[in-house]
């Protein structure tokens, strides 16, 4: 059985909500914006900690899924 992961483009696009429009939307001050960088940050280390274990299921040739929602249904595998 695949192990299911999130598919890298929910990432990006939480960056790119994060960076373009909530960034902008609390304005240069105030502690909204240090927390936007702190979810910014937080989001970039999560992608990183994804891909680090996908290298390592790689190495122990372990299948990954990559999963667009939660409504979708799993694949047999035949």
């Amino acid at each position: 059985m695949a192990i299911p992961l999130p598919s890298h483009i929910h990432y990006e696009l939480l960056l790119q909500i994060l960076e373009r429009q909530t960034h902008f939307a609390v304005g240069q001050n105030g502690p909204q914006r240090e927390k936007v960088q702190e979810l910014i940050a937080t989001v970039r280390k999560a992608l990183a900690i994804q891909k680090q274990l996908e290298s390592s299921c790689e190495i122990d040739n372990l299948p990954v899924e990559y999963r667009w929602s939660l409504n979708e249904v799993p694949r047999e595998v035949s």
